[in-house]
């Protein structure tokens, strides 16, 4: 008897089955604000019951609550005959709500105390457990850190001194403008306008102002080549890749911190990317569209206007990862039209993908991947709203206390105007995104698929420029350091002061600016992040001028400026800089 090798037809239910679990999902993503409950439950589960297991850890536990109530004790009773007693706990570096000497004055000095003492003890009881999961421990600690801050005494008028000095001072007038904030806030946020204050930074006008014409456009990109500002420039062009996730122009803000500027002022010719918005029709590009229509696209009509010279690609986080594909797939193709990489606060190796990277595993993008499948895209609004959790003390806390109840309004400047001027992410590729690269970190493990074969950083030999900033929460600086352990080319590390915005926005004479800079040649000796950092010699200023050097050296003695475009061969001026596509909302 034959085997029977007829197929059974498609079960007419597996279309509308697919439809309701995506409905499903994206009306329970509406609720949760994205978040997925079954993964919150499974790590608080998972801490739960092996906290409930481990007697050792509950005894030091215990221990440590008795140890912290004896400390504050110990400063009240002191406190009480010594105003100037120390205190039992100092906030950490970064903590800046208790800095007003107001603060160490009774009773708020035992509010702070004790809302420190307790933050202490939080800590250590969601971490150190064992037998729960590296990803799983970091989601309870942050969730516990989170509620704290709801608690802190800074958020309550009753509890703190700052406000209730501001109120006597004004005569409850900073209540009323907090309020009239609030109200403004609100008709913004149901108009979908901007927040109040960034209507002032126009595209074009103040922001995004440096001279030049869009030479290329493609359904994903514009491409902006900018005028020389300087009589000869090097020969090899300078290609930058931004982020899609915002637009571009942080890297061209107002002329006194544009990098644009600086490098055209520095000798050379700059082209820069500019995404366009992604809409429901653009659901299906992906992380290959990306890559072909972004970087190679734009390669194609650099080469072409500027002669063949090599190009020095930059990429800035999610444009630096992408570039970093593309650079690979280039070096295994045998594609040398790159002279030179640099890597901006960018990932090649997500093990370690930051407080960004938290709640993301394969139910939580499961639940993701429902949210984008109802409208094609992930909302900018959606994006914003983690980034402030993660900061919720700067961002949030802070925010209220400051503008809401206090009255104060922060001056909007470019970085925050730039900073509301979001974008969407289409479905593909933020799907194959999170999955491949966040996930199953393919592209550093040597897996990551292109044109139907693998690629590897190894592939790479240019010399790499790479920096981190000290307080990168999307990126961190020891995550972006992996990348000596990837590659073997000769690489400069710069770990330089601020986060991932703001470090990258360095421009010489900006106050307060330091770095630290350590070059490993070709096949040289890698440190870990910690020795890197005791090796590395510490520098004043900017970033900035370290890497102008280095392009520098890698570059020709300069000739005469290319044309703009090159009409002849397709690529015409279409419009003047900054162009359409930045203009999309």
């Amino acid at each position: 008897m034959s085997a029977d090798t007829s197929t059974s037809a498609p079960d007419p239910l597996d279309g509308i089955s697919r439809i309701l679990d995506n409905a499903a999902g994206a009306a329970i993503a509406q609720m949760t604000a994205g978040l997925s409950p079954a993964t919150i439950l499974q790590a608080f589960s998972d801490w739960g019951m092996h906290l409930a297991f481990s007697p050792g850890k509950q005894l030091q536990l215990a221990a440590k609550a008795t140890r912290k109530n004896v400390r504050f004790l110990d400063y009240a009773l002191r406190s009480a005959s010594d105003a100037d007693a120390p205190p039992a706990i100092e906030p950490l570096q970064q903590d800046h709500r208790f800095s007003d000497p107001v603060w160490k004055q009774p009773p708020f000095n035992f509010f702070v105390q004790a809302f420190l003492l307790n933050q202490q003890w939080w800590h250590a009881a969601t971490t150190g457990v064992g037998g729960v999961t590296r990803h799983h421990e970091a989601m309870v600690e942050f969730a516990a850190r989170q509620l704290l801050d709801t608690l802190a005494p800074t958020n309550f008028l009753a509890t703190n001194p700052v406000l209730q000095r501001k109120i006597i001072e004004t005569g409850g007038k900073c209540l009323v403008d907090g309020f009239q904030h609030l109200l403004e806030d609100m008709q913004h946020l149901v108009r979908g306008l901007p927040t109040a204050g960034a209507e002032k930074f126009r595209v074009g006008e103040t922001v995004a102002t440096a001279k030049g014409k869009v030479v290329y456009r493609n359904r994903l990109i514009e491409l902006i080549q900018y005028e020389p500002t300087t009589d000869k420039v090097r020969p090899e062009p300078i290609l930058i890749v931004p982020a899609w996730i915002m637009k571009y122009y942080i890297l061209d803000l107002s002329p006194e911190n544009s990098l644009v500027k600086w490098l055209t002022d520095q000798g050379f010719t700059v082209f820069m990317i500019s995404w366009h918005n992604p809409a429901t029709e653009d659901r299906d590009l992906d992380m290959d569209s990306y890559r072909l229509l972004g970087p190679m696209a734009a390669l194609d009509a650099i080469t072409t206007i500027t002669g063949g010279a090599p190009v020095h690609a930059v990429g800035y986080c999610l444009g630096g990862t992408l570039l970093s594909i593309a650079a690979a797939a280039m070096a295994r193709d045998g594609d040398n039209r790159l002279g030179s990489v640099t890597l901006l606060a960018a990932q090649t190796e997500f093990s370690e993908p930051g407080e960004l990277g938290l709640f993301i595993d394969e139910g939580q993008l499961n639940l993701l991947e429902k949210m984008m499948w109802s409208r094609g895209y992930l909302d900018s609004g959606q994006m914003g709203g983690a980034f402030q959790i993660l900061k919720s003390n700067d961002l949030v806390w802070s925010r209220v206390l400051e503008t809401y109840l206090m009255g104060e309004r922060e001056p909007m400047n470019d970085l925050m105007a730039w900073n509301t001027d979001g974008t969407r992410m289409p479905y593909a590729m933020h799907s194959q995104y999170l999955r491949r690269l966040f996930l199953q970190d393919e592209l550093a493990e040597g897996k990551y698929i292109v044109d139907g074969k693998s690629i590897a950083l190894t592939a790479i030999r240019q010399p790499l420029f790479v920096v981190g900033t000290e307080r990168d929460h999307v990126a961190p600086w020891r995550s972006v350091h992996k990348i000596h352990l990837l590659t073997s080319a000769p690489i400069t590390f710069v770990l330089t002061s601020g986060g991932h915005n703001a470090g990258i926005v360095s421009e010489p004479n900006h106050k307060g600016r330091r770095y630290r800079v350590l070059t490993r040649e070709a096949d040289g000796l890698s440190y870990d992040p910690d020795e890197w950092e005791l090796r590395a010699p510490p520098k004043q200023g900017s970033w900035w001028i370290e890497w102008g050097e280095w392009l520098s050296h890698l570059s020709g003695e300069p000739v005469a400026p290319p044309p703009m475009g090159a009409e002849k061969d397709g690529f015409m001026p279409v419009a003047d800089a900054p162009g359409h596509y930045v203009l999309e909302r």
